[in-house]
């Protein structure tokens, strides 16, 4: 066996031993606010102790609801971290507490938070992944609403964008998901009933988030979501390697906003659904060299690559003036099956120009054996 075997063979037994060290995640996944996150993880948690168990509540977020209040008592805590942000003392949790501590099993609430300015993870599933890298276990929930790849899937059923978000890679690590389900009816009354928000809030979430036909399209987003989770983990375990078999997909970006942004996130979607790696390719031509292309671009460029990278994927970024080229190059060097794309913006004086380059495209691609998807 030569140095470079040796080597891999180390690191390899090394991965070994550090995932078994690592704690098991779990997480709960519900269609909205009200469906029993937090009640379910508080039942476990009391079952887990009646067992002998070690487990401690991190941070929970009862939302003033009588039902979940009463399951708290009884739990061990963690005391909170007190912090100053603006002149008010605010809680956040003590993720150094809960490693010093070491127990078995801890619940964290609400694992698409935003930490207060001066903590030291911008974001409570980075806390979450701290606490499981030191060999503790963790139990968690978060909405369908909250997933980075549904982002815009959420925005356009409910018209709402969804600011704080957690990565698909974060749920990829997660040993178990579950999905806490409820009818529209039920929820409806839950919310009617005041399980859910303050008297005041009720007839304004009726009129807006909580509409019958934007719970019933939540709602199988999170059947399809967990089903594809249970089904990826079926798939891992197996050891044939699927993601071999499947390619690699490329996605080409520009240095547009939400554009870029959508084609990032259908692909890494399709990426999740084949089992498969991805790539973000951005060919950067002389027009749009540093020193021409207006600072917002800029900065949606960096904000695009950063969202790839959480989303699991590679970030390619290319200097060439020929694009197709620098596509066929990528396809060949990263061994992709799948090149996506988003829709051309068509204009009376670019059509031709346009349909000209996408045939040619699609002819490269066609003598390699690559699909072409065109994103909408």
């Amino acid at each position: 066996m030569d140095t470079h075997d040796t080597r891999r063979s180390a690191e390899h037994f090394l991965n070994l031993i550090k995932e078994s060290h690592r704690g098991k995640f779990k997480v709960y996944i519900g269609m909205s606010a009200g469906v029993g996150k937090t009640y379910r993880m508080l039942q476990e948690a009391h079952q887990l102790l009646d067992a002998g168990v070690d487990v401690r509540i991190g941070y929970i977020e009862t939302h003033g609801r009588a039902e979940t209040e009463a399951l708290v008592a009884g739990l061990p805590l963690v005391p909170r971290r007190k912090l100053f942000y603006k002149g008010k003392e605010l809680e956040e949790m003590d993720t150094q507490g809960i490693i010093n501590l070491h127990p078995e099993i801890v619940v964290v609430d609400e694992l698409a938070h935003t930490n207060i300015e001066g903590s030291e993870n911008p974001k409570r599933w980075q806390d979450v992944m701290q606490i499981l890298d030191a060999g503790i276990s963790v139990i968690s929930a978060i909405n369908i609403q909250h997933i980075e790849s549904l982002n815009e899937q959420v925005q356009e059923i409910t018209g709402v964008e969804v600011h704080e978000r957690v990565p698909d890679s974060v749920l990829a690590m997660a040993d178990e998901v579950v999905n806490i389900d409820l009818t529209a009816e039920d929820l409806i009354d839950r919310l009617k009933a005041g399980k859910i928000y303050k008297p005041e809030k009720i007839q304004t979430a009726l009129n807006n988030f909580f509409r019958q036909e934007h719970i019933l399209q939540l709602r199988e987003l999170a059947l399809k979501e967990v089903a594809l989770r249970v089904e990826k983990k079926v798939e891992n375990e197996i050891t044939v390697n699927t993601a071999q078999l499947h390619g690699r997909i490329l996605a080409v970006i520009d240095s547009s906003e939400k554009r870029a942004r959508k084609v990032i996130r259908k692909t890494a979607r399709m990426a999740t659904h084949l089992n498969a790696g991805f790539t973000v390719l951005y060919v950067q031509s002389d027009r749009e060299a540093p020193d021409r292309i207006p600072l917002a671009r800029q900065r949606y460029l960096i904000n695009n690559f950063n969202l790839a990278q959480e989303l699991g994927g590679e970030v390619m970024r290319v200097h060439s003036n020929k694009h197709i080229d620098a596509i066929v190059e990528a396809c060949i060097d990263r061994k992709i099956s799948n090149v996506c794309i988003s829709k051309p913006e068509f204009s009376l004086y670019s059509l031709i120009i346009t349909a000209i380059r996408l045939r040619f495209l699609l002819n490269r691609l066609s003598r390699l054996n690559i699909d072409l998807t065109i994103l909408s």
